[in-house]
């Protein structure tokens, strides 16, 4: 009986059948095919080129194993990486999704029975975390990409940098605030008279030069001599005016809220500490990373026309020239070679234009020669997302 035509009924349903999947008893691992029923099954199994399989399976059977059992693995942690990321998920859901693949390698031709055996596996090997509940066994895969590490590393450390600037910050408080303490004389608590004039016609005289602690005992005799000696208060005066100006010339010991204060300015004016959680800036080329406008835009290089909020910018791409709106988690900086004119977009140099004269790859910055602004000329370092190539 010769073949059925290709647009013959009979061809188009087999072709319909082929397309599912079927049983799994009915599929031959080595020689990679699957049988429709039963019959068939057994007409392969009694085929000479399956016989040929065998015989060479006989030689090495675990050679053969150990060969699928990788495949297996490769293709079901590559699913896990891409479709679900480090989430925690079921391990069913994954392994489902794994054999709906018509071409997919089979578990009982690997070296694992079940899937709980190869969940387990994958724990001991630690290629991902898994961990058993009522519900069953859950995997979270462990991306252990060099980039992913190098950007997880870099996040670790400024991280680190800006909990030690706030440890820093707290135990410099902690000491101004001991120190404050240790001077204050908290024995007895002061007693403050009422300012009374025994002759309307004096006038009251203070001295702030010099600071004056107030006590119980000390406080009445204060107002009392303040009150009486307004008549020698200018001659008191002119006898004081000497050690007044010594003193002035004498450096003045600073507060705690002043030392605090200043600080803060050297931090502010000297640290990332100015940094913000927005960088978009007209006129400036930045590049599109996110994967749901396609193909066409993706990796593609655009300029920013305008800001919209902070966080979200109009670009024109420079090939096709449309217009999208797109959030400034969709886009990335763009470097450009040496000597070209880039902008800075967040740090001490914010808004700053400047000119790239290399890049150090080992520390993610580059080296910026400013071109504006009132330290123009000077060089500096700038991480690698802090500036972009100026349209």
């Amino acid at each position: 009986m010769g073949k059925a035509d290709f647009l013959s009924p009979k061809a188009i349903s087999n072709r319909i059948k082929s397309k599912g999947l079927q049983k799994l008893r009915w599929y031959c691992q080595m020689c990679q095919k699957q049988c429709r029923d039963e019959n068939g099954f057994k007409c392969h199994c009694m085929s000479e080129s399956h016989q040929r399989q065998l015989l060479l399976a006989s030689e090495n059977p675990m050679k053969f194993m150990d060969y699928f059992s990788d495949e297996f693995k490769r293709d079901f942690l590559e699913l896990l990486r891409r479709r679900f990321g480090t989430k925690r998920v079921h391990n069913n859901i994954v392994y489902n999704e794994y054999i709906s693949h018509r071409e997919h390698v089979h578990m009982n031709s690997t070296q694992w029975e079940t899937l709980t055996d190869f969940t387990k596996w994958l724990g001991r090997e630690g290629l991902c975390k898994v961990d058993e509940t009522p519900k069953g066994w859950y995997i979270q895969y462990i991306d252990r990409d060099p980039e992913t590490i190098r950007r997880q590393e870099e996040e670790a450390r400024k991280k680190k940098q800006e909990l030690d600037d706030e440890e820093r910050s707290a135990k410099f408080i902690e000491e101004q605030v001991r120190r404050g303490r240790d001077g204050k004389e908290t024995d007895e608590d002061p007693v403050y008279t009422e300012l009374k004039r025994e002759n309307e016609e004096e006038k009251v005289a203070f001295n702030l030069s010099a600071p004056v602690a107030c006590s119980s005992k000390s406080g009445s005799a204060l107002s009392a001599s303040a009150l009486k000696a307004s008549s020698s208060s200018s001659s008191v005066k002119r006898k004081d005016a000497p050690s007044s100006s010594n003193s002035k010339t004498e450096k003045k010991k600073k507060s705690a809220l002043e030392e605090i204060i200043e600080m803060e300015e050297r931090k502010r004016q000297h640290s990332p500490a100015v940094r913000t959680d927005y960088w978009l800036q007209p006129n400036i080329v930045v590049k599109v990373v996110t994967k749901r406008l396609g193909e066409k835009y993706h990796k593609k290089k655009a300029v920013v026309t305008e800001v919209r909020d902070k966080y979200a910018a109009v670009v024109k791409m420079i090939d096709s020239g449309d217009k999208l709106k797109l959030d400034q988690n969709h886009l990335e900086t763009v470097i450009p070679a040496p000597g070209k004119q880039v902008l800075i977009l967040n740090g001490p140099y914010r808004d700053t234009e400047a000119v790239l004269e290399g890049i150090d790859e080992k520390k993610f910055s580059a080296k910026l020669t400013l071109d504006s602004g009132h330290q123009k000329g000077e060089r500096v370092d700038v991480a690698y997302e802090d500036f972009s190539k100026l349209a």
